[in-house]
């Protein structure tokens, strides 16, 4: 075996971690954003490749700071790695200076997420941060709006997918939502006669004709193909397990479908591709974007 490219999920990645390093296979790109697969001094074999948890909670911390700085906040997270992570970059970013009223933790073996709901309403939160799975975080909008609970609410990335959650919770029910992104959302008008964006619809048309070109999963998907290729160019004849991860570790790679401002770049020491994103804003329609780029590093602005 050569590589691993794009394993699913924290739980199964952690798994192997391990095992991947000891047996020196890269473990390249994992479909996961915590923070545990950038360490390479103790893994590396393993490099993530999307905006870490962490980086995206911080993110959410310096807009709260600079828009709602007096407010109560009160968090859905995933009961695990990730939604941990989540959680501690929010507070990380917010240096103590916002105060968290009301965290509720859910299983994935959960049916639903309504009691959690019920129960950061009557926190008195004032901004909700829905750091959910896809499923749960369309029920969380939906529950919001049964319980008539109109917070500043905030939607983790990997759910701010307008065809994959959004329209299923109900557009109106979802307007408003804020989030952050570092891809281009196929919905958006910005991108209509983007080079870039055309180039991915015919990519799509010819490999994954009746994909949904609604969702910003198949964008991340090309996008991390695009990544791989680009490995794989730069290893040139020297095709081994070591020049893989070599490549990798000296990525400056500019991408069409990332957002303008935001680059996948890598070091020996820095296994975090991506370390930007951008505020978003569902309009009913598409998520508008809005603000600068900002970085999600400890210190970055």
């Amino acid at each position: 075996m050569l590589l691993i490219f794009q394993g699913l999920g924290t739980p199964t990645n952690t798994a192997i971690q391990k095992y991947m390093n000891t047996k020196k296979v890269p473990q390249l790109f994992v479909a996961t954003g915590a923070t545990k697969f950038g360490d390479p001094k103790s893994f590396p074999w393993t490099m993530g490749w999307q905006p870490t948890y962490q980086t995206e909670g911080r993110i959410y911390a310096k807009y709260l700071l600079r828009n709602h700085p007096a407010a109560k906040i009160g968090v859905l997270y995933q009961n695990d790695d990730s939604g941990k992570d989540y959680l501690k970059g929010l507070k990380d970013g917010l240096g103590g200076k916002m105060q968290i009223v009301g965290e509720a933790p859910y299983e994935v073996s959960d049916p639903t997420v309504d009691s959690q709901m019920v129960l950061l309403k009557a926190s008195g939160a004032e901004v909700f941060f829905n750091e959910a799975s896809p499923k749960f975080a369309a029920q969380a909008i939906r529950k919001s709006a049964e319980l008539d609970w109109k917070p500043v609410h905030l939607l983790a990335s990997v759910s701010n997918s307008v065809g994959s959650v959004l329209r299923p919770a109900g557009v109106d029910n979802a307007k408003g939502i804020l989030s952050a992104a570092y891809l281009k959302d196929p919905t958006d008008p910005t991108w209509r006669n983007d080079p870039a964006t055309k180039e991915w619809e015919a990519f799509m048309d010819k490999y994954l004709p009746g994909g949904d070109k609604t969702s910003t999963f198949t964008v991340y998907g090309y996008l991390l193909a695009q990544t791989m290729v680009q490995v794989l160019k730069q290893c040139g004849d020297e095709l081994t397990r070591e020049n893989i991860m070599k490549q990798a570790a000296s990525l400056d790679l500019e991408l069409g479908m990332l957002l303008p401002g935001i680059r996948i770049k890598t070091g020996p020491d820095d296994y975090f591709p991506i370390e930007q994103m951008q505020m978003t804003r569902f309009n009913g329609e598409y998520t508008e974007l809005f603000g600068p780029v900002l970085s999600g590093e400890l210190g970055g602005t």
